[in-house]
């Protein structure tokens, strides 16, 4: 427990009593500070049993002063810089010498001077990283990422046959910037493009590109985005194989074209963008049609479009002439005078039977009437007889059947005539018989 003898202000003869510091700093008060050495102290004893640490950067400032040097270490992703101290004689140690823009990892440790309050990251070790160290962690870094998946081909958006808008983000008055512009005006004049400028290599990078991609990402009018620059060595074109800024580009909802440096450079961006382009220049080809292509296709659909129609037209021509052809259609009329024969003929036949069979019924009928008449009462009476009747219209069968002075009608077989009886002689016995 810290303690520390204070005198305090009392009458005459009376003597000072010691006052019990506050053990931890959540404990002090106004009226029970620590004394500023007590602090300082405490933060150097705190300091000193950190351990040191390995730390990656760039080197962006670096002075040397006897045998001191001092240098400027800024992070590789984000706007961040760390002071070091480095003694002569391990700067010497490092084999090739540092300069500004030198990608290097550090062993660190901090060191607290209590007389000035002042905290100083010391070097104990630093060293350059080489080209395959950073090709060994590239490559190890571009494995977990796909291993997530985000290199599938499934994930990557298809880009618009004409874009709206056209987002690119490159360099400021960058010749990245004048290839694409220019070459996608040669191939679509009326293409608009959304620039954003920003830096491309360096610790700057990064969040420049980061912070204009959501921007453009959010615009609706922007159909797709391209981010461009020239090549470079490895080191410049680093901030495009990023771990965050790749993650970046795989969750944009707006199709992303990487248009890095040359063929040969391939950073990590160009497995996640949605199309990578070789250059700058092929990036504009990718994203615009040719016009004067363009043209030339509509010409040949169209010449396409009508030699189809016109073999439908010929294909249906000839079915339609192999239709009309045909004797039904040649000559309609014959199939109605083919019935019109037939009906006739039937007709005929009709007729013919009909009279045939009215001539038998009159040869029939006058067989009849000549067997009829030859059987008629009118045929004996032609022969001289006559048909008596009483008045009441009965026939006169027997003499006895009238008395002299009736009235009888007679009938002849030309008119008929009235007749008084005078005498009646009645006829002899039936039974009598001439042999």
């Amino acid at each position: 427990m810290a303690q520390r003898i204070s005198g305090t202000p009392g009458t005459l003869g009376e003597t000072a009593e010691p006052k019990e510091l506050a053990a931890t700093a959540a404990e002090t008060t106004a009226e029970n500070p620590w004394p500023l050495s007590l602090l300082s102290s405490k933060m150097k004893s705190y300091i000193d049993r950190m351990s040191s640490v390995w730390i990656e950067g760039q080197v962006v400032e670096l002075n040397h002063r006897g045998k001191a040097s001092y240098l400027t270490l800024r992070d590789t992703d984000v706007e961040m810089s760390l002071p070091v101290q480095i003694w002569k004689n391990v700067l010497d140690r490092t084999g090739a010498p540092l300069t500004e823009g030198s990608h290097v990892v550090a062993n660190l440790k901090a060191d607290f001077w209590t007389k000035t309050g002042r905290l100083t990251m010391r070097a104990n070790d630093i060293r350059a990283v080489g080209l395959g160290e950073l090709l060994a962690r590239l490559e190890r870094l571009k494995k977990q990422l796909g291993a997530e998946g985000l290199f599938d081909p499934n994930r990557k958006l298809r880009l618009p046959f004409l874009p709206n808008r056209i987002g690119l983000i490159t360099g400021r008055d960058s010749d990245a910037q004048k290839d694409v512009i220019r070459n996608v005006h040669l191939r679509w004049p009326a293409a608009e493009f959304e620039v954003r400028n920003c830096a491309v290599q360096g610790p700057d990078a990064v969040p420049g590109v980061m912070k204009n991609l959501a921007e453009l990402d959010a615009d609706p009018q922007i159909d797709v985005i391209v981010i461009a620059r020239g090549g470079g060595s490895m080191e410049d074109l680093l901030p495009f194989s990023n771990e965050a800024l790749v993650r970046a580009v795989s969750a944009a909802q707006t199709p992303v074209v990487s248009a890095i440096g040359h063929e040969a450079d391939r950073p990590i961006l160009d497995e996640v963008a949605d199309m990578r382009a070789s250059t700058p220049t092929d990036a504009a080809k990718r994203i615009v049609p040719d016009v004067a292509e363009e043209g030339m296709n509509l010409l040949r659909a169209r010449a396409e479009l009508d030699a189809a129609v016109n073999r439908i037209l010929d294909r249906e021509q000839e079915m339609l002439t192999a239709v009309r052809s045909r004797p039904v259609l040649a000559e309609p009329q014959t199939m109605i005078t083919a019935h019109e024969n037939e009906l006739t003929m039937i007709r005929r036949r009709s007729l013919q039977a009909t009279n045939g069979l009215l001539i038998q019924a009159q040869n029939e009928i006058q067989h009849l009437r000549s067997q009829a008449r030859s059987l008629s009462p009118l045929r004996t009476l032609e022969r001289g007889y006559a048909v008596v009747q009483t008045d009441e219209g009965q026939a006169v069968r027997n003499a006895a059947e009238v008395a002299a002075g009736d009235t009888v009608h007679v009938r002849v077989a030309r008119g008929r005539f009235d007749a008084d009886i005078t005498e009646v002689t009645p006829e002899a016995d039936d039974s009598t018989t001439d042999d």
